[in-house]
């Protein structure tokens, strides 16, 4: 008699086959043939379908967090654009259940958001020349990372305008660094870009503007009036 080797395998994967195959009709739950084609079909289906409900989600996630930061003024991409600012890890399942079931929680989120997008300082690393301090005997000119407090808006003015902050006297709130800090040190004149921009479109000097914004900074307002005394 021929020795079959696998046999314990075989039967076993036959039994698992159709053990699968229990729900569906004919003989597609009885021929091991049939029930392995059905079977591998709806795997593939299944598949599918997994991805599509995870699409589904991800689109009512969406709409319930817009329809929290709605309530708070804010729109969906201002309010993913601030987590990243804030550096808060939060995902959209995560977010989504804030907004609907603790709105509390989810006010809280906001507010940070909120700072960040206003430009509220945050930590960061620059590198700066070690000076020489008296009585140390400590050589100029040696690097050392320097912690500077500095909101994103004064990061980005000094990277345009090639100004190291580590040299930069803040006088914002606990001496962090502000716009205007970066501005002063390079010598510019101190306007918000949308009046920068509107200067550009109108032909108008910024020197000659005088600034009614906060800190004397000139606003679209003060270009506007400048121009209609021009013209």
């Amino acid at each position: 008699m021929a020795r079959t080797a696998r046999s314990v395998h075989a039967r076993k994967k036959r039994r698992k086959v159709l053990e699968q195959a229990k729900g569906y009709r004919g003989t597609k739950k009885s021929s091991y043939k049939r029930a392995k084609e059905q079977v591998w079909k709806g795997g593939v289906y299944a598949y599918a379908h997994r991805k599509q409900r995870k699409r589904d989600f991800r689109s009512l996630w969406i709409q319930r967090i817009n329809a929290g930061a709605r309530e708070h003024g804010l729109s969906y991409s201002q309010l993913v654009h601030g987590l990243r600012l804030a550096e808060i890890e939060l995902d959209r399942k995560i977010l989504a259940d804030l907004a609907a079931t603790e709105p509390d929680a989810f006010a809280a989120v906001v507010s940070q958001v909120r700072n960040a997008l206003d430009g509220e300082p945050v930590h960061r690393r620059i590198e700066g020349d070690k000076r020489q301090t008296a009585g140390t005997g400590e050589p100029a000119g040696q690097k050392q990372d320097t912690e500077v407090e500095a909101t994103d808006a004064a990061e980005r003015r000094a990277e345009q305008l090639d100004v190291d902050l580590s040299e930069v006297e803040g006088t914002g709130p606990e001496g962090n660094v502000l716009v205007e800090d970066v501005e002063d040190a390079a010598g510019e004149v101190q306007a918000t870009d949308a009046a920068r921009r509107k200067a550009e479109e109108l032909g108008v000097d910024l020197s000659a503007v005088e600034g009614t914004g906060s800190g004397g900074r000139i606003t679209v307002g003060d270009v506007e009036k400048a121009a209609k005394k021009e013209a």
